[in-house]
């Protein structure tokens, strides 16, 4: 089974990705986390991509890509994974489309955690308050104009990639202000539909 999961910053993304691990034995691949890894094991383009963030430059799609082309072959990976930041762009799409392509997998399903904007920001905030009485620290992300930003950058970005998805019949939204049993069984609907399809 191999996923992609959208959603905007707050809307459960990684509650969900932990339950999907858990439940069908796949890996969530983080884009920051393997671009992390790869620069800490040296591979080669792991050292391309730390010359680039050292001269303070944005990876480019190709190296992003290719980092992503590797981990999929690891064995963890056999069973399945859940893409978490990647990709955010059409041209990231086409992309990873073409280099699943060349290795004989395609994605099952693109599942968007929709979410009401205001209520979302009312969410991280009430997080933000929860972490704070606890005497927890706080993320600086968690700021209601910072999560504003990061729900329109997130806008922009399904803009170009839902209907790309939706072309595909791999596209599916989740209701992610239901609570969370809820929003996985729905996600759960959405799989056995994938497999129903498939089989």
């Amino acid at each position: 089974m191999r996923l992609i999961l959208l959603g905007p910053p707050g809307a459960g993304k990684g509650t969900q990705s932990e339950r999907l691990v858990g439940a069908h034995g796949i890996v969530q691949l983080s884009t920051g986390d393997m671009l992390r890894a790869a620069v800490a094991a040296g591979t080669p383009v792991g050292l391309k991509a730390k010359d680039l963030m050292a001269r303070g430059e944005l990876v480019p799609d190709e190296v992003v890509v290719q980092i992503v082309a590797d981990r999929v072959e690891e064995p963890d990976a056999r069973e399945g994974f859940i893409l978490d930041g990647f990709p955010r762009t059409l041209a990231q799409a086409q992309a990873l489309e073409a280099m699943l392509e060349q290795k004989g997998l395609k994605l099952d399903s693109v599942i968007e955690l929709a979410v009401d904007e205001n209520a979302l920001v009312e969410r991280v905030e009430r997080r933000a308050r929860e972490a704070a009485a606890a005497g927890k620290p706080t993320r600086s992300d968690d700021a209601p104009d910072v999560v504003r930003k990061r729900i329109a950058d997130y806008k922009a970005v399904t803009a170009q990639l839902k209907p790309f998805y939706t072309e595909r019949g791999l596209f599916a939204a989740v209701d992610g202000m239901a609570p969370i049993e809820q929003v996985t069984g729905q996600i759960d609907d959405v799989l056995a539909r994938v497999g129903a399809q498939a089989a």
